[in-house]
């Protein structure tokens, strides 16, 4: 029986997670795909931002102002909530997202982003540049998927240039 490879270093960033997506199954990718389509923008509709979320798949959404800074998230049950209330008129999603957002850079260690997550019960975080632009979110799926290659024995330590 194969032995299990060590656990993720404490110390290893979200950036170094990002780069390990890019030959594993699971997408920290996103850390950078957020611009493809761009993120929407506070006066972008609830109906919009639904079929965003539902055409890529994703359960969080962050919203940025004109500079590409994060001034809000919307996630699948804020917009479940709200949707069956539309009765065809747009509402803009800045009537529905969550204002208060905590964020992460690419240099935060990933354990520091897990605790963040786990602390306060939230599912994502969006990460951040030096002059707070968004460049991407980090989830906890992202976190679940690391997790499951390290209980298969995947050493999940090594940045993507080192495999």
């Amino acid at each position: 029986m194969p032995s299990a490879s060590p656990a993720p270093s404490e110390t290893q960033s979200v950036d170094q997670l990002a780069q390990l997506a890019l030959t594993t199954s699971f997408d920290l990718s996103s850390l950078e795909r957020h611009r493809d389509p761009p993120p929407p923008g506070q006066a972008d509709t609830i109906s919009a931002a639904n079929l965003e979320m539902k055409l890529a798949e994703i359960r969080h959404i962050p919203v940025v102002d004109a500079k590409g800074h994060v001034v809000g998230i919307v996630s699948d049950r804020d917009l479940l909530r709200h949707v069956s209330r539309l009765d065809g008129k747009p509402i803009p999603i800045e009537s529905i997202m969550t204002r208060r957002v905590r964020t992460v850079r690419s240099t935060t260690p990933a354990a520091d982003a897990a605790q963040i997550l786990l602390d306060h019960k939230i599912g994502c975080l969006p990460v951040v540049g030096d002059e707070e632009q968004l460049i991407g979110i980090i989830t906890e799926t992202d976190f679940l998927s690391i997790a499951q290659q390290a209980l298969r024995g995947v050493d999940v330590t090594h940045s993507a240039g080192d495999r």
